[in-house]
């Protein structure tokens, strides 16, 4: 025990596995444990060295649930399997006085020793026709657990039936009788029995081996019963026996048994050797029946066993840990392990899902059981705990299984499970998440990932919250490498769990804790959809002029447009000694048109954007800051002006530098995409003078989700004009200063329904104006501190009214809401590409 031992009583081990992880956790000894001992579907012991000592049934049962989680076992598993020629009769009602059966609890206790029945096998007869019979004591109750004369048949054939029947009236009215006793005949059968593993079913069946001589047997049985009188009983469909051996045959080649010699278990896929640490030590080594009482041939085979398995101890420690014994002794990390898993053994909760539904279009089917652990809390505690602004913890384990017939024929089964059912991530700190990750197995060997998320998103005022409790949106991926030849599968899908399972779900709760879990969960789920408390806040970063002193250099044009406004943009040149040594012709520069008021390709703070991925494929680029941009804002314009004035001067400005036949890529996001296509079906510039257009999220054609639509419906616009007055650019800093109509109309945008929120206090105002312009898990935490508070400082929105009529036609419109772009198709004579939220429209 000083040295680490644990002894687990009340459990039984289901199946082993190898782990799949390549390090071992902190504080175990000898780094990685090579195998995993599971003791039901979620907990499991790691073990370096496995001895499967469980009888021939059980050993043999634990190695097919192993193979059905991928491990390799050779086809010989279950054959070989041998009764050791038994044949087990029942002798009752003799007119000897046998003194053959069993006492009770309570006969033991009142009859003294010397009355008691001698040992469980009283005598030994061998036989010259090549078995050996043996009488014996069985417990009481054993004659009795089957009704003789209806599962059994008698000798001689007279009055054997209702002798039976008197028989069981006795042993119910408690009725003593010494003259019954049981005979065991043993010999040789042809060990051809096979066990089979019923993989729907979960346990273990078998076909019996072939006995040629139980006629004999049973000629032997019928003269004992003749000589000591009474009625023999026998199986009425079988030979019973009570030596089983083999299942799990040692042998020197893997295609004739599942052990070598040594008890090793044989890895198949290399020929030759074995799953290291994984022995076989028990009756099912045994190949064939032997005649006798096998008890000596099992205790020979274990030893033998033994001295190899001290042997392979021996030379795994001084291979990996030469001081194993002092750090066990030193550190004993197992007496702090055990302690943890009795203090969660005292608080936990079981709870069981089946959810189904599609993944990658192909139906699927995931049953779970979920051991969430409880911390001991009064109720009064939960209420501080959950409503805080820290984040409590309710994770757990994982086990069950995934039906995914499209990918594999059998069952996929979890070996490694976790589950966080109170997960926050602090980018989105309105929301909550139940986070699942699963390790499946499959019988092929192959190995996947099924992770899944719950989100649970006070929107729109709760109205998504039983869609979003109940709708997991899963990745089903396969781990490269672990099969040969096989590729690599990355699906999503969405599973979900009916009314009718949820139900089942929770009268099922298992544990000593289900009031708290269903009272904590509750909490969660006020917090989350009613109080719309925050748990976290967005990080705060200090950015400094690092990132810009490391991005391309630039140089910054001012432009005057045709009706007087000033602009700006900005340019980075290519070096052109690439091209000359090529022999090849530089590529067409590249505009960029960025989105209303966010610049949405020179992006600073992130390692890759749009700007550095084209000055590394040769491009010279352009980005145009309009008076849309925080840095041009203008208090009296519309989008026309863009499309009319900026653009063409920009083009223009180009054309300074690279003569009046340039052709110049167009890369334009949401308005600026609105933009381009004015100019262009408004004759304000030429198709001849673009290679390519290439827009993000809008183009000619506006298209809104439902919310955006109302709000556009309704006269928020004019009453934002209203608000804002003569000064129509909104200050979004929270540290500027700002007039009576603009905190109003910042408070107002803070209140509209968005599908993310948000703690900071300029993104919340962004996005309650436009809606969320992008999902936080996708931006970095500098990202989101440099576009909220150095780039989008100011939001010019004298455009809005514009932008308005855009959006309420569905397609672009001039300033006066009439149609006077459209139709002009012929100005359009150009390569478009259009993508909208990750799908491509041409």
């Amino acid at each position: 025990m000083q040295a680490g031992c644990i002894v687990k009583t009340e459990c039984q081990v289901q199946y082993v596995i190898k782990n799949p992880y390549e390090t071992g956790q902190e504080g175990e000894i000898g780094g990685k444990r090579r195998w995993l001992v599971y003791l039901n579907e979620i907990d499991y012991i790691k073990a370096d060295f496995v001895i499967l000592s469980a009888g021939v049934f059980g050993t043999t049962a634990i190695l097919f649930k192993s193979e059905m989680r991928g491990l390799k076992l050779s086809e010989a598993l279950g054959s070989g399997f041998s009764c050791n020629g038994n044949t087990v009769a029942y002798l009752a009602g003799s007119t000897g006085p046998l003194n053959a059966y069993g006492l009770d609890r309570k006969q033991l206790s009142k009859t003294p020793i010397q009355a008691r029945p001698g040992p469980s096998i009283s005598s030994s007869y061998s036989s010259s026709l090549g078995f050996t019979i043996q009488s014996a004591v069985l417990p009481t109750a054993y004659p009795y657990m089957l009704f003789k004369g209806i599962v059994t048949f008698g000798w001689p054939t007279d009055y054997w039936f209702f002798h039976g029947i008197i028989d069981k009236l006795k042993h119910l009215i408690g009725s003593r009788s010494s003259q019954g006793m049981a005979l065991n005949a043993m010999g040789h059968d042809k060990s051809d029995g096979k066990i089979i593993f019923e993989k729907e079913k979960d346990k273990i069946c078998f076909n019996p081996p072939h006995d040629p001589l139980l006629p004999r047997k049973i000629e032997a049985f019928q003269k004992i019963t003749k000589k000591l009188g009474g009625i023999l009983f026998m199986s009425k469909y079988r030979s019973t026996s009570v030596h089983l051996l083999g299942g799990c045959n040692a042998s020197p080649e893997f295609s004739d048994g599942v052990c070598n010699p040594n008890g090793q278990v044989f890895d198949p896929e290399a020929p030759g050797l074995v799953h290291q640490g994984l022995y076989v030590c028990d009756a099912s080594l045994i190949p064939c029946s032997v005649g006798v009482n096998p008890c000596l041939t099992i205790a020979a085979a274990a030893e033998h066993v033994s001295k190899h398995l001290v042997k392979d101890i021996l030379k795994y420690k001084s291979k990996n840990c030469t001081d194993f014994v002092s750090k066990l002794v030193d550190q004993n990390p197992y007496i702090a392990m055990h302690d943890n898993l009795k203090s969660r053994d005292t608080s936990y909760v079981l709870v069981k899902e089946i959810m189904r539904g599609y993944v990658g279009g192909m139906p699927c089917k995931a049953s779970v059981r979920m051991k969430i652990n409880l911390q001991n809390q009064n109720y009064c505690d939960d209420w501080n705990w959950v409503m805080r602004k820290s984040r409590p913890t309710l994770k757990g384990k994982v086990g069950g299984y995934v039906v995914f017939r499209a990918i594999e024929k059998d069952k996929l089964h979890v070996i490694d499970g976790e589950i966080d059912m109170f997960e926050v991530d602090y980018r989105t700190p309105y929301a909550q998440y139940m986070h699942y990750r699963l390790l499946l197995a499959a019988a092929s060997g192959s190995r996947y990932i099924l992770e899944g998320k719950k989100i649970m998103n006070p929107y729109l005022f709760s109205l998504h919250s039983w869609r979003e409790t109940t709708t997991l949106y899963v990745t089903f991926k396969r781990l490269a490498g672990n099969v040969d030849g096989e590729e690599g599968l990355n699906l999503k899908g969405e599973l979900s769990i009916s009314m009718t399972e949820l139900l089942k779900s929770l009268f099922s709760l298992e544990g000593n804790r289900k009031r708290r879990f269903l009272y904590l969960f509750s909490l969660n789920l006020l917090r989350t959809y009613i109080l719309q408390i925050p748990r976290e806040s967005h990080k705060e970063y200090t950015l400094t002029d690092s990132y810009n002193k490391s991005y391309p250099a630039s140089t910054f044009h001012e432009i005057k447009t045709e009706d007087g406004f000033i602009i700006s943009c900005r340019q980075w040149n290519c070096s052109q000694h690439r091209w000359k040594l090529k022999g090849e012709k530089q590529p067409d520069p590249v505009l960029l048109l960025n989105g209303h008021s966010t610049e949405s390709f020179c992006l600073p703070t992130e390692p890759i954007d749009l700007v550095r991925t084209l000055l590394a494929e040769g491009h010279e680029i352009w980005l145009l800051q309009s008076r849309l941009h925080a840095l041009n804002p203008s208090n009296n314009f519309t989008i026309e002006d863009i499309g009319r004035y900026d653009i063409p001067a920009v083009i223009d400005k180009i054309c300074e530098f690279h003569g009046p036949s340039m052709q110049v890529h167009v890369v334009a996001h949401c308005v600026g995409g609105l933009s381009i296509h004015i100019a262009l079906m408004g004759g304000y510039i030429s198709a001849t003078q673009i290679a390519s257009l290439c827009c993000t999220n809008s183009s000619m054609f506006f298209k809104l989700s439902t919310l955006a639509t109302i709000k556009m419906w309704l006269p928020l616009v004019p009453m934002s004009m209203a608000l804002l007055g003569k000064n129509k650019i909104l200050p979004l800093l929270e540290t500027s200063k700002a007039c009576l109509g603009h905190r109003l109309l910042m408070s107002i945008a803070r209140w509209l329904p968005r599908y993310e929120r948000c703690t900071c206090n300029e993104c919340e105002v962004f996005s309650g104006i436009f809606g969320n312009t992008f999902w936080h898990q996708n931006i970095t935490p500098t990202m989101h501190q440099w576009l909220n508070k150095q780039s989008t400082t100011k939001l010019p929105m004298a455009a809005f009214p514009h932008l308005r009529k855009i959006c309420k036609s569905g397609f672009i419109v001039d300033s006066m809401g009439n149609n006077s772009y459209l139709i002009h198709p012929e100005r359009m004579a150009l390569s478009t590409h259009t993508s909208l939220a990750g799908e491509v429209f041409l």
